[in-house]
């Protein structure tokens, strides 16, 4: 069971008065998002490109009479239940664990959340990288500060976010999900710097595009062993680089120090390095692209990350490069490349509308060869969460 401290709650604005609070509901909606390059970088210092998705989850709050909390997945129609004192990650109670995390945060701030009602619903995509899981956390969190009034800044809510959910989890792996949900901006693209967790917008000059993201289907099975093994590679590059030039992190060496290197580093460890250091550069070249409406530099970037990920990091699949390779064959795409944790799952192509038919048209060819039946996904980049109803 979680240990949950309490702080006085003359800290914060909260109605005193439960009883007015009855019949009261708030609703909350927090995006999804996409990287588009990044997210295979140096474990805990990862610089991404990436954009909110005008995708959302969206959670509504409302009190109970008794102690009970009462959650309820109505695309699934699910419902699962607990109460304060057995507030504890259940593998079984699966969405609801994510609900329980912003639950937590409020109970360790010592507001009253002993008898309350979450319904949750939304249209992010599950289980395909767009980090459907953290929206729900945010979503639940910026319902619950506005149901209670609480005046908590976005900075400090993304701080208790990303420590609940360790004490829930174990771990903290999505802490830039959290700053793409809660800093985001419309229409705009967004450099996240993991270190600090920095945001920094950049307006969209896409707008005669459209991006799609396409889910491969393509089965995914004992990745987590084969991303382990590539964390391990770097480490121990990154370890073998510093031996040579002094460096804490992949942004303290250059393509230059990957070259000097041949001979000192493995082959496959000193592939993975090279990935990572052009990539950071990539994401640089691609912000100054953006900023300049460069749109020929942005496709070679583009197309230029996904072959490393293919070639030089290796987490691609004969089916996502042949889906990139044939979107990187239409005139009026600008870029294409696969998203997410690899070995199947999804790609991007940022496309004009006049090819979008054609580009559906080859889907046909793709299903004929890999016999998978590919699902499509126009998005485009969206605003941050906010608090819809009070």
């Amino acid at each position: 069971m979680l240990d949950i401290g309490h702080i006085h709650r003359t800290e914060y604005e909260l109605d005193a008065d439960r009883s007015e609070s009855l019949g009261k509901v708030v609703i909350a909606e927090a995006p999804g998002r996409v990287h588009y390059l990044g997210e295979h970088g140096e474990p805990k210092a990862g610089l991404f490109l990436s954009s909110a998705i005008d995708r959302y989850i969206r959670v509504a709050v409302s009190l109970r009479k008794d102690n009970s909390l009462r959650f309820f997945a109505a695309n699934l129609g699910e419902r699962k239940r607990t109460t304060l004192i057995n507030l504890k990650y259940k593998r079984e109670d699966r969405w609801a664990n994510y609900l329980k995390v912003a639950v937590h945060i409020f109970a360790g701030l010592g507001f009253p959340v002993k008898g309350l009602n979450f319904t949750i619903a939304g249209d992010v995509p599950q289980q395909i990288g767009l980090a459907s899981s953290s929206a729900i956390e945010v979503a639940a969190a910026v319902a619950l500060r506005g149901f209670f009034n609480v005046k908590l800044s976005d900075e400090d809510l993304l701080g208790k976010l990303i420590t609940a959910h360790k004490a829930f989890f174990g771990k903290k792996d999505t802490a830039v999900d959290y700053a793409i949900a809660l800093f985001a901006e419309e229409n705009s693209f967004l450099v996240v710097d993991e270190l600090n967790l920095e945001v920094t917008p950049i307006r969209s000059s896409l707008d005669n595009y459209k991006i799609l993201i396409m889910d491969s289907r393509v089965p995914r099975m004992g990745i987590e062993e084969e991303l382990k093994e590539r964390r391990q590679d770097l480490k121990h590059g990154l370890d073998l680089l510093a031996r040579k030039h002094p460096g804490t992190s992949f942004r303290n060496f250059v393509t230059a120090d990957l070259v000097e290197s041949m001979g000192d580093l493995p082959e496959e460890i000193r592939r993975r390095c090279m990935h990572i250091v052009q990539e950071l550069r990539r994401i640089d070249e691609a912000g100054e692209a953006l900023l300049k409406a460069d749109q020929p530099a942005l496709s070679k970037i583009i197309l230029h990350s996904h072959e490393s990920l293919r070639d030089l990091y290796e987490v691609s699949c004969p089916e996502i490069d042949w889906l990139v390779k044939r979107a990187q064959e239409l005139d009026g795409v600008l870029g294409s490349r696969m998203t997410g944790l690899g070995f199947g799952g999804c790609t991007y192509t940022i496309i004009g509308e006049q090819v979008i038919e054609e580009y559906k048209r080859r889907l046909e060819d793709y299903e004929r060869i890999f016999g998978f039946h590919p699902i499509i996904y126009e998005i485009k980049p969206a605003a941050r969460a906010h608090l819809e109803t009070v």
